[in-house]
């Protein structure tokens, strides 16, 4: 696990959030992270949410649902490096310019969908 890893890791575990290390991957879930992430963006509720190797999740139920759908995510940055966040909002912008969703419709999330079975090939 990365120091940044940790250091982001560190505050939230002392809110109640369980943390595991899994294949290079720190998974953080619990706590306060819950209502933060279900309650940061107004009308859409955060499940899960990858920063670079690091995790974040609600809870542990929630976790488990995204886990095949967020390592994607970890690949993708992996793929894209610290470029990733910035790719990631002009995928969201060109989703909306296009007449999409911001995130249904974002390339990144497809591709996540797709390689973790959650949607199939149109």
């Amino acid at each position: 696990m990365s120091a940044a890893a940790a250091a982001l890791a560190a505050p939230l575990l002392l809110t109640g959030a369980r943390a595991r290390a899994s294949g290079g991957v720190l998974e953080v879930s619990g706590g306060l992270l819950g209502p933060i992430l279900l309650h940061a963006v107004r009308g859409f509720p955060i499940a899960a949410i990858t920063l670079g190797h690091v995790v974040l999740a609600a809870d542990a139920r929630r976790l488990a649902e995204s886990r095949a759908h967020e390592r994607i995510h970890v690949a993708q940055y992996e793929r894209w490096g610290f470029l990733f966040p910035l790719l990631y909002l002009v995928a969201s912008l060109r989703a909306l310019l296009a007449g999409g969703h911001a995130w249904r419709d974002n390339a990144f999330e497809r591709e996540a969908e797709l390689l973790s079975g959650e949607r199939t090939a149109a």
